[in-house]
């Protein structure tokens, strides 16, 4: 039988003596976790809806069907961009070692959300051996064989950088260019253009893209169209939108919007 009586509090699950836990819970559109860390890392993944998710590093929009790598120990916080199921699970440091010390986007596939479904159908001390620790196994190997996505919006320290690249994610459909920017906080054009690169490991253009595909993801959330999206971060038609997309991405905004639109199982999220 599935265990109702599982805690939505995170702190809960850091020291079960378990390598994979699994937690749910939901959240209402607007909602903000407070900044904390995990003892484990974390694969934070949402079943249904659209979360952002910031450090010191760097920000991050989620789309469903793709997780967030947070590795242990690393400040995060995240916003609910519209009603989300939080299906996450948590893994013991020396388990999580495999997986990288960086945040990262990961594709979350039928197999894997599966396999997170049935965990959270165990009890959170699940029986060894037996099938709460097999699936556990199973999530590892599959998290393991999971294809990173480039969406990543790298944050800068630099104070001047901080704010261009805070005035840009005020407002992504600026056509500012770099010279204006420049202009704004004090400092040359050449300055910003070897800031980026140093900063965030993006050149100017390629981190702009990262918040326009960031704010894409928000927008068709929430129903626009790719035209509207499109004309509200500047491009000059719906197919230059698209083609930025799909060169980052390998896949159309409309690929993404069918996608959502079809339930991966009629098991309940």
């Amino acid at each position: 039988m599935p265990n109702t009586a599982r805690s939505s509090d995170h702190r809960d699950y850091q020291r079960v003596p378990r390598v994979v836990t699994a937690m749910a819970r939901d959240e209402e559109h607007g909602v903000t976790g407070t900044p904390h860390s995990h003892e484990r890392a974390q694969l934070l993944y949402a079943t249904q809806g659209l979360m952002r998710v910031r450090t010191d590093a760097g920000m991050w929009v989620l789309p469903p069907r793709r997780a967030l790598w947070i590795p242990p120990g690393v400040v995060h916080h995240w916003t609910a961009l519209s009603k989300v199921t939080m299906r996450t699970i948590y893994i013991a440091p020396d388990a999580a070692r495999a997986f990288g010390d960086q945040c990262r986007v990961i594709e979350v596939s039928t197999l894997l959300r599966e396999l997170i479904l049935a965990l959270l159908d165990e009890p959170i001390e699940y029986a060894i051996p037996g099938r709460g620790e097999y699936l556990a196994m199973l999530i590892l190997s599959e998290l393991a064989a999971a294809e990173t996505v480039p969406i990543a919006i790298p944050w800068p320290r630099d104070r001047r950088l901080v704010a261009v690249c805070s005035a840009i994610m005020d407002d992504p459909g600026s056509s500012r260019n770099i010279e204006q920017w420049a202009d704004e906080v004090g400092a040359s054009a050449r300055t910003l253009i070897r800031l980026f690169p140093k900063e965030t490991g993006l050149h100017y253009r390629q981190w702009v893209q990262q918040v326009h595909l960031a704010e894409a993801f928000n927008r068709l959330a929430h129903g626009q169209s790719i035209g509207e999206i499109a004309t509200a971060l500047g491009y000059a038609s719906p197919s230059a939108f698209s083609a930025m997309f799909r060169r980052i991405l390998g896949k159309t905004p409309q690929h993404y919007l069918t996608e959502w639109r079809q339930p991966l199982t009629q098991r309940p999220a």
